[in-house]
């Protein structure tokens, strides 16, 4: 299980190029990666998001690329001739113009754009990937090292927190079986003190009674808990990425606790829903940050 939350660089250089990449991701709902290169390597984007989506599933992803020439490859200079000529030609034509000679020097023609260039050259995008893929590659390396590690963290922590709700779930379970008992009791009383006797030999009355106390049993909904704290332990075992799934589990653990705070009607129970719920609240701001 990994968190969604790390961050990677790594380094890689070849006789042209010397690339860095920093990979850093946060957690969102699906997969998002945003790649921040130089306009030049617009076609390799594809190719970054391909990679980085073969190790991360979901979270915001943040790829920051680096390209410097290396020191091997050289820089070229460029002259225009013909434009250096034109510039000449240019103050011969001034110095006729002001009847005396009118030269240009050294100065004049470097301040001239255009005549002088020194050029890096374009990026050829090939030799570019050969820098910049094993870069990325150890960037998303350590990133998803980082977020192992977190997620580890995280899984320690939804076990404890799942004991906690677990013996919350076995608490509620043994006041539960007098619930009905007391409640039918009370019931009863109240009937009397208002000069209202039943005859429990009445059908009618025994079939209300019956459905009185179904309908404060929570024997299933204890059952159904069991069922998904088995199973949230099973996701957190998953080689699969558990994120979505464990969100769901809390919103069912979260029902299925709701359902046994109305049902039972009892201080004490409710008192333990209470404690359940805020355990629950808090694995549930965790899950937020599972993939």
């Amino acid at each position: 299980m990994n968190s969604m939350t790390g961050f990677g660089r790594g380094s890689a250089a070849t006789d042209h190029w010397l690339a860095t990449v920093e990979t850093s991701s946060v957690n969102r709902k699906q997969a998002e990666v945003v790649v921040q290169a130089p306009r030049e390597l617009n076609e390799l984007e594809s190719r970054i998001r391909k990679t980085a989506l073969g190790v991360v599933s979901r979270g915001r992803l943040q790829i920051s690329i680096t390209l410097e020439r290396s020191q091997a490859s050289a820089s070229s200079v460029r002259v225009d001739a013909l434009l250096a000529l034109s510039f000449e030609s240019a103050f011969t034509e001034l110095g006729q113009t002001l009847g005396r000679p009118v030269l240009p020097n050294a100065a004049d023609f470097l301040r001239q754009p255009g005549i002088i260039s020194v050029s890096n050259g374009e990026i050829e995008i090939e030799q570019a990937w050969l820098a910049i893929e094993p870069a990325l590659d150890e960037a998303l390396q350590q990133l998803s090292i980082m977020r192992g590690r977190e997620g580890r963290d995280l899984k320690a922590d939804f076990l404890s927190r799942l004991g906690t709700l677990a013996a919350f779930a076995g608490k509620i379970a043994a006041i539960a079986p007098e619930r009905p008992i007391r409640q039918r009791e009370v019931m009863l009383k109240r009937l009397r003190d208002a000069g209202l006797d039943l005859d429990l030999s009445d059908e009618r009355v025994v079939k209300e009674l019956a459905l009185f106390s179904d309908r404060c049993d929570v024997t299933e909904e204890l059952t159904r808990l069991d069922s998904h704290f088995a199973k949230f332990r099973e996701y957190l075992d998953a080689t699969e990425p558990p994120g979505r799934a464990l969100d769901f589990l809390c919103q069912e653990l979260f029902r299925e606790f709701n359902t046994i705070g109305s049902k039972a009607n009892d201080a004490s129970i409710a008192q333990t829903i209470v404690e359940a719920k805020t355990e629950l609240e808090k694995i549930r701001e965790q899950v937020q940050n599972v993939e």
